[in-house]
């Protein structure tokens, strides 16, 4: 920045120089031809004896070669002036990002430090608010905010010390207007700090409340609380809008008067400056070089004023950032703890005084105290007080502000590091959290401790980004990095580890689902090789188990050289999957390659002419039917809102009988495209129609492979079609509407030659494959609670505590789960919160509280007192009863 004033001071000199040098000839005064150009000499101050330094005589130039080379000479030092800004801009907007990304990252780590009680007492809608968009202007000002007051001041400076060297009257002119702007611009500004902030916190309650709202849809859809909720944004949006007004209103007329006073100081110019050159005190040159230097006054000053305003705001968003996540309003945070040692959590489960108050103040548990070996099977009730449950989470270091102690084995709880109980102690809740992703991601995600090995990766990008991280904070490891310690759970590969998955959602009773989900999902030939290798084997068994078993007409095949009765009219044409939106659905009927290749054929007029069939009939059939009707369902074509559109249409060629226009047809064509006639039975279909569909294929192919057109991924008789689902791919065909119960059948069959072919594995693997949606939402409850219960388990906790995990099912579907959950820790501690006695003799220990004390304390099962259901002796508790 110190580098780039002098070049700055001498772009501001030039125009002084081609004024009077070159245009006005004082460089010729004397009756030279010519001038020197590019002379440097430098001049000693008469307090510093005078003289002057001679360092180039510079080149000998005419009148026209001094005009262009002083303007030259000014457009380079522009193009030098613009260098040093583009320069000190990017430092500063890669300082920022830096910046940025390191407050981002340490508000997220301390996010993840919350414990439970600040987990309840914040909005998660609300702090993801904060890191994503309010600490953007902090982080954005973090480079501004000593760049750009040291370079814009610097500037201003420059241009001010310009214009006094000019004219000492000027400059103290321009000098008095600046201090004005200083002075009286940012006390204006302040209401528009206050304003900013309640703007601020009302976007961010804003934000809460839709945050509510989408979390609690079903509620308003169940209650039918549009309105209301309508009502209420609306009001929250209004109030914004009102802010937003104010802050226009002061914002704009602090613009106005800044405006004002900048526009000032050129009238003074023209007006003293120009009565100074009228008396001779000024020349022009200076004049117009003082003007100049003016012009580029203003704006760094604005800029500067700017940066005062930005640097107030971003103060004003720096302390609601930190009021938010202070320790004052959320308590004290999750100590981060080194990798301890991984011991295991056995011995006596100690309990002294527990004290455990509701939400109320009201003592839920009160001075319980108790004693146990572990490992051991506990079951806890409460006859529907929340005592049980929150001593659960109490075990579960879900609470962690209560009276007492616990300590296992001698080791404190509430001590223990966070790496210790997070592998070590495993809680099922009532209300299972699902992240978007596979199955399978959601299983393993208890395994991600901490990365094993550095994936492969191009070495240049890693360091760069590894550098980057170690300038910001953030962490060296890669979510590509290997993980998952498969050595520590006695794996030796990824497929070992989808077997124990698989296994462990079979002991649970998810294993069909899994199995289902598989053949609804789609191969890939790299990952799941062996499969891809043996599925058109596989496809032939089971066509000739059809043929043997008397099944054929369960399944109508892909047939090149036919049409399939009971695919739809586009599936015919295609003869193979579409993979973009372009050949999906209605999209199909307006695409131009299809478009074409139809017309080639001659078949568009006849598919518009049934089309029109159709409207004509739907129509017909669902005159006066409401939206909600069943009929809508079966025959897809039209929806309840476009009745009134196909209306119109038919009107209209029914009055005028002319042809339906290119938008018209369009929206006819696509009707026939979803028409399958196994199952819509309209009897629109002949066998010279359905001859002429066939023979359409072979145009539609060659349009799009001349086109080179990858929406499509065409049915191939000897591969795998992986667009298509891999159910489609081993029958490859549809299922017979028309046959008697032939999806069961048909379902047994491919399951028996999936065994028979040794595949059920490698079906399952792509079953853990299947996307769970945005918080599980396209799992049931009960697949839901069911991965919950297996990422528990995978883990191998030494203590799995399950609060109301099992409530999704049935009360035999429970109890099966139960004993699986028994049966599988046979060597752990399992924790059980029970709503009835029913399953209590599963149980060594039972703990009951009643009015917030342990009233019952004793061995659930006699015959089990003796021997544990780990191989040792299960000592009865020692309670004390406050």
């Amino acid at each position: 920045m110190l580098l780039s004033q002098p070049f700055y001071f001498i772009s501001l000199d030039l125009p002084r120089r081609i004024v009077n040098e070159a245009i006005q000839g004082e460089a010729f005064r004397e009756g030279n031809v010519t001038a020197p150009f590019l002379q440097l000499h430098f001049d000693w101050p008469q307090w510093l004896g005078g003289g002057s330094i001679r360092l180039f005589d510079g080149f000998q130039v005419g009148r026209v070669g001094l005009l262009l080379g002083l303007s030259c000479l000014f457009l380079l030092f522009v193009v030098v002036n613009n260098g040093f800004k583009y320069w000190i801009n990017l430092a500063k907007g890669i300082l920022g990002e830096r910046m940025l990304r390191r407050m981002r990252f340490d508000l997220f780590a301390m996010v993840l430090r919350f414990t439970p009680e600040a987990l309840r007492t914040v909005k998660s809608s609300e702090t993801a608010t904060i890191i994503k968009d309010e600490v953007e202007p902090i982080g954005g000002f973090i480079g501004d905010a000593f760049i750009t007051p040291v370079l814009l001041g610097m500037q201003a400076l420059t241009a001010l010390v310009f214009i006094m060297v000019q004219n000492v009257w000027l400059g103290l002119m321009a000098l008095a207007v600046i201090a004005v702007q200083f002075t009286v611009i940012p006390r204006l500004r302040r209401e528009l700090l206050r304003l900013g902030k309640e703007r601020q916190l009302a976007s961010r309650e804003l934000a809460g409340r839709i945050g509510e709202v989408l979390d609690g849809i079903e509620v308003v859809h169940v209650h039918n609380a549009y309105a209301w909720e309508r009502a209420e944004i609306g009001n929250r949006l209004f109030g914004l809008f009102s802010i937003r007004l104010k802050i226009y209103n002061r914002k704009f007329a602090v613009k106005f008067l800044n405006n004002f006073l900048s526009q000032v100081t050129p009238f003074l110019f023209y007006a003293v400056g120009g009565y100074f050159a009228l008396r001779g005190t000024l020349d022009i040159g200076q004049l117009v070089a003082v003007i100049g230097a003016y012009r580029e006054l203003p704006p760094p000053l604005k800029e500067l004023i700017d940066w005062d305003q930005q640097r107030l705001d971003v103060q004003v968003k720096y302390d609601q950032v930190t009021q938010h996540f202070a320790e004052e309003r959320l308590g004290p945070l999750i100590e981060s703890e080194a990798e301890a040692e991984d011991e295991p959590l056995v011995g006596s489960l100690v309990v002294e005084g527990l004290g455990l108050p509701g939400p109320h103040g009201d003592m839920v548990v009160e001075n319980a105290s108790f004693s146990l070996e572990l490992p051991a099977k506990v079951a806890l009730s409460s006859n529907g007080s929340p005592a049980a449950s929150m001593l659960a989470r109490v075990l579960a270091r879900r609470i962690t502000g209560f009276a007492g102690r616990v300590s296992i084995g001698g080791r404190d709880l509430t001590q223990l590091p966070v790496s210790v109980a997070g592998r070590k102690i495993a809680y099922a809740g009532v209300d299972p959290i699902i992240f978007p992703g596979s199955i399978r991601d959601n299983l393993v995600y208890g395994l991600r401790f901490k990365p094993l090995a550095r994936a492969e990766a191009d070495r240049r990008e890693a360091a760069r980004r590894i550098a980057e991280a170690a300038r910001t904070g953030n962490p060296f490891e890669s979510i590509a990095d290997s993980w998952i310690d498969l050595a520590r759970l006695g794996l030796e590969g990824e497929q070992d580890l989808d077997r124990v998955l698989v296994g462990l959602l079979e002991q649970i009773g998810m294993g069909d689902s899994i199995y289902l989900f598989g053949l609804a999902g789609r191969i890939d030939p790299e990952r799941h090789a062996a499969l891809a290798e043996r599925l058109v084997e596989a496809r032939n068994r089971l066509r000739e188990t059809f043929q043997s078993s008397g099944m054929a007409d369960l399944v109508e095949p892909f047939d090149i050289d036919r049409y399939n009765d009971q695919a739809s009219i586009a599936e015919n044409l295609l003869f193979g999957v579409p993979i973009s939106d372009e050949f999906s659905g209605r999209n199909l009927a307006d695409n131009p390659l299809f478009r074409s290749a139809i017309d080639r054929a001659g078949l568009t007029d006849r598919l518009v002419r049934m089309g029109l069939q159709i409207a004509e009939t739907m129509t017909e059939i669902f005159q006066g039917l409401p939206p909600g009707h069943s009929l809508f369902a079966q025959f897809s074509f039209i929806g309840a809102e476009e009745l009134p559109e196909f209306q119109a249409i038919l009107r209209r060629r029914a009055r005028g009988g002319h042809d339906p226009k290119r938008e018209e047809r369009t929206r006819l064509l696509a009707l026939p495209l979803a028409y399958v006639e196994a199952r819509h039975r309209l009897g629109l279909l002949d066998d010279s129609l359905k001859k002429q569909i066939v023979e359409a294929r072979s145009f539609v192919r060659d349009t799009l492979e001349k086109a080179e057109a990858t929406g499509v991924e065409f049915y191939d008789p000897e591969g795998i079609c992986m667009a298509a689902p891999l159910r489609d791919n081993l029958l490859f065909g549809r299922v017979n509407y028309q046959v008697a119960d032939a999806r069961h059948r048909v379902a047994e069959a491919i399951a028996a030659v999936v065994r028979e072919l040794d595949l059920l594995e490698d079906v399952e693997r792509i079953g853990l494959d299947h996307e769970v949606g945005a918080a599980g939402r396209l799992l049931s409850p009960q697949e839901r609670a069911s991965i919950n219960l297996v990422r528990c388990l995978v883990k191998r906790p030494d203590i799995l505590i399950v609060d109301g995990a099992l409530a999704p099912f049935d009360e035999e579907r429970a109890g099966k789960i139960l004993r699986a959950l028994v049966e599988h820790l046979k060597q752990q501690s399992l924790f059980m919160v029970l709503s009835n006695d029913r399953q209590i003799t599963a149980f060594d220990v039972l703990i009951r509280f009643r009015d917030g004390r342990i009233v019952t304390e004793k061995m659930a099962d006699p015959q089990r007192q003796a021997q544990g259901p780990g191989g040792e002796t299960a000592q009865s508790i020692a309670g004390e009863v406050a």
